[in-house]
């Protein structure tokens, strides 16, 4: 009964409740990720329809993710510079329009699937690969300004709070609720998910477009577009906590991405999945980072962030050495519900720490330069996958060329999980860092 009654209780239950522009900002968090989580399915499946080759689906996975490693820094300071709410509208607007642009790709394609050595192919792999590098892009945009935007919000002591409400609602959409939609949708007919994404992407501007932002104090004109990115670099070089953090991030990203980058086609070959199925697995994900969106504030706050963050460094492993063991479904979908809640405990810790001892001016182009090292390092993960499966296939055989991601994976968050107990030191505020 002391639990229910508690302030963070509370606070969780009435947040959305009493605070409208959160709410918005919930709303079109909701139904972007909504759209992210049909891609997620939908793009790399649409890659195994055109090609078999593991290094084809890693461009695809590569081409997503390489805005964050060039756009990183250039967007932390566009968005430091101008409207974040008109940053995030316009990068929803062209996520709609890049969705249409998938459909009409499919229409003139071949009938999929492609036959093995079809001329096709390498066309169709690349053509895909630009659109998921101009949807990762505009994704840059409206990540970083709405992550930026939420301090602006709500007020400092529901960062927490909000931030687990946030992570929860994009798990929720973009993995629990969304792989299995496109699963469906894919069955139907191929064009279907792309066109649902671009009415999730409407959605998801209609709502930005709604919030009323409180104003911001006039921006101090500075010397140059590169001064204002030094002056970032300068900042967190000086706070060595947040730069050991954002290291670490990327190293461990790398290790995701790498592995996810393979699951569609291990889901494929070793589990025995079809579309439908794929998409309840990574839904079986998604649940993890539910419950790690929704328990994370109330753990970090319970244990303080350097405990929490070593929990989930703990954790993080087990799922991957599952996952190079198993030929189970269930055993998977047990194995991305455990990877996910640690992962969603680890994002409520730092994202809240950041955003609460980061000047609000400085705060896009820091966050910027954070997920530089944080996600930059994503598209080299996903190559990784990819070259790791194609030369290891020939001596060791399809199946274990697949599983093997997993027990690299496994064995490089060991270590990083023996360095955080090594070397991390973060405290609960700024005079921690």
């Amino acid at each position: 009964m002391h639990a229910i009654n508690s302030p963070h209780f509370t606070m969780t239950r009435l947040l959305l409740r009493r605070n409208r522009r959160f709410r918005l900002l919930f709303s079109g968090a909701a139904a972007a990720n909504l759209g992210d989580g049909v891609a997620a399915l939908a793009l790399p499946w649409l890659a195994t329809l055109i090609s078999r080759d593991p290094f084809d689906i890693a461009l695809v996975a590569f081409a997503t993710r390489l805005p964050w490693f060039l756009l990183s820094l250039p967007v932390g300071v566009v968005t430091d510079r101008t409207n974040r709410q008109a940053l995030m509208f316009r990068a929803d607007l062209a996520r709609l329009l890049l969705s249409f642009g998938i459909v009409a790709l499919i229409f003139a394609a071949p009938a999929l699937p492609l036959g093995d050595g079809d001329n096709a192919a390498r066309g169709l792999i690349v053509t895909v690969s630009v659109l998921a590098f101009a949807l990762g892009s505009a994704e840059v945009f409206r990540d970083n300004a709405a992550q930026t935007a939420l301090p602006m919000l709500v007020d400092p002591d529901d960062l927490e709070v909000a931030n687990g409400q946030i992570w929860s609602i994009e798990q929720i959409m973009g993995q629990f609720i969304g792989p299995p939609v496109a699963g469906f949708l894919i069955a139907l007919a191929l064009p279907m998910p792309f066109s649902f994404n671009a009415i999730a992407f409407g959605l998801a501007a209609f709502c930005v477009l709604s919030i009323s932002f409180p104003p911001r104090a006039a921006a101090r004109l500075r010397a140059s577009f590169r001064a204002e990115l030094a002056g970032g670099v300068k900042w967190l070089w000086r706070h060595g906590v947040i730069l050991q953090l954002a290291v670490m991030l990327g190293v461990m990203n790398a290790g995701y991405v790498a592995a996810a980058t393979i699951l569609v086609l291990y889901s494929q070959e070793v589990l025995g999945l079809g579309a439908a199925g794929y998409g309840l697995l990574l839904t079986a994900g998604a649940a993890g980072g539910v419950v790690g969106g929704l328990v994370g504030p109330a753990l970090a706050a319970q244990w303080g962030p350097r405990t929490s963050l070593i929990v989930a460094l703990a954790i993080m492993p087990l799922p991957y050495l599952a996952l190079y063991l198993t030929g189970s479904v269930i055993i998977a979908g047990a194995a991305l519900f455990v990877e996910t809640l640690a992962g969603l405990l680890w994002n409520v810790v730092t994202v809240s720490y950041r955003q609460r001892i980061i000047p609000e001016e400085i705060l896009g182009r820091v966050n910027s330069i954070y997920r530089f090292f944080g996600w930059g390092l994503m598209p080299v993960g996903a190559l990784a996958g990819g070259a790791i499966v194609s030369w290891l296939e020939p001596g060791s055989g399809r199946d274990a060329a697949l599983r093997a991601p997993f027990l690299i994976v496994g064995a490089g968050t060991g270590l990083m999980f023996l360095y955080g107990v090594c070397c991390l030191r973060i405290g609960r505020g700024a005079a921690s860092a």
